[in-house]
């Protein structure tokens, strides 16, 4: 399972209607950044049929299988502070991240 916080619901949803056609937050797990894997976060419309499909006050979160592996257990958050704006995760999973952390292994 991955979660998404009060914070991370709310500012999905504020961006979700400035969206129109979005239906659901893909996160998902891809090569590259700093420290060998990154976060990816957009907007879809339609899940894949494969998807795994999580839902938090009204907000769909969907990834695929093999981006579950790394992300299951995950928080993701948003922050808003003076350290900077955007989503933040918290996983389990990250034997390391890097100082931005956006990127992990």
């Amino acid at each position: 399972m991955i979660v998404l916080s009060p914070k991370a619901i709310a500012e999905v949803k504020r961006l979700q209607s400035e969206l129109a056609g979005s239906v659901a937050l893909r996160v998902s797990v891809v090569g590259g950044g700093c420290s060998g894997m990154s976060y990816k976060l957009e907007f879809i419309a339609d899940a894949a049929p494969t998807d795994k499909t999580f839902e938090h006050d009204g907000v769909k979160l969907v990834t695929d299988a093999r981006s579950l592996l790394f992300l299951n257990g995950a928080t993701i958050d948003f922050s808003d502070g003076l350290n900077g704006v955007g989503f933040t995760f918290d996983n389990p999973n990250a034997k390391r991240s890097c100082g931005c952390g956006n990127s992990f292994s």
